[in-house]
């Protein structure tokens, strides 16, 4: 199924049970594709994960609810999952920039937020440079963290950032991103700045070791500066070559990134040559 079939029923679902519980082993049923993948592909398209879109459209619908019923506040609250009219005017101010006394009263507006429609563009005329290898399994040394889906793109980059000023990049070079989600259905997964292990050296306190599967992979190569090249070659991979792809699918939950030391370049990882790479873990279909 291309990834449109997939997001529209995705979304079709959404809003037909727009004020139920939603969770992504069912979104992802219905789309048919695993928890996993489509998470991953939903994020890259559509620039939102799939948690902040079903959150943002409830609240949408709650505002245009304020303004055109007479409901209680605690009624529409509760309708659309929140179990506090605290926490829902905390969430409703965020997103509208008012809070819901101030909507009901006239004195301020709201913000809308469209449910998504596919349309038809033309995509492609690009080329992508990549390999198919097959890795033996392997181990990778790092610090890691469980992060939830929702938010990990704000996240992860606080990471990298304490990584580098408690100056743990001194003791294990941070060579790698590495993303880890086994069981491919939840909505959290494990992730792993580091490089490979090294079994003559003690592993410093702090940090774990991690074995990386046998595997094949389809490896792509980003150039340019980072992370707008990774950005660009993410959404490529999930709008074009994985649905255009009539050989290869996702084996299984890992997703790599391997960065070139940024030293060897002028501008470091902002330089116009630097260059990265996508693992992403393949089988035959």
């Amino acid at each position: 199924m291309e990834w449109s079939e997939c997001i529209s029923k995705a979304v079709s679902y959404i809003e037909d049970h727009i004020t139920e519980e939603l969770t992504i082993k069912d979104i992802s049923k219905e789309a048919m594709v695993s928890p996993y993948y489509f998470q991953k592909g939903f994020a890259m398209l559509c620039g939102f994960t799939v948690g902040e879109y079903i959150k943002k459209r409830r609240l949408a619908i709650a505002g245009m609810e304020l303004i055109s019923t007479d409901r209680k506040i605690i009624d529409i609250a509760l309708q659309y999952g929140y179990d506090s009219p605290d926490g829902f005017t905390r969430a409703f101010t965020r997103f509208h920039g008012a809070t819901p006394a101030s909507v009901r009263k006239g004195e301020a507006m709201i913000k809308s937020f469209a449910a998504l429609k596919i349309r038809l563009s033309l995509e492609g005329g690009y080329t992508m440079d990549y390999k198919i290898v097959e890795k033996d399994q392997f181990t990778m040394s790092g610090v890691s963290k469980v992060f939830q889906y929702d938010g990990a793109e704000t996240e992860i980059p606080k990471m990298w950032r304490e990584y580098y000023e408690t100056g743990k990049n001194h003791k294990v070079c941070s060579a790698y991103g590495i993303s880890i989600d086994e069981r491919m259905e939840g909505n959290e997964f494990e992730y792993l700045i580091g490089d490979n292990y090294n079994p003559s050296a003690e592993i410093p306190e702090g940090f774990v070791t991690r074995v990386i599967p046998e595997s094949m992979w389809a490896v792509f190569a980003c150039k340019g500066a980072n992370p707008k090249s990774l950005q660009e070659v993410h959404g490529r991979i999930f709008a074009e070559w994985l649905p255009n792809c009539k050989d290869y699918e996702i084996a299984s939950g890992y997703h790599i990134e391997m960065y070139d030391d940024p030293g060897e370049y002028p501008n470091g990882a902002q330089d116009e040559n630097y260059y990265c790479e996508i693992w992403i873990p393949v089988r035959r279909k």
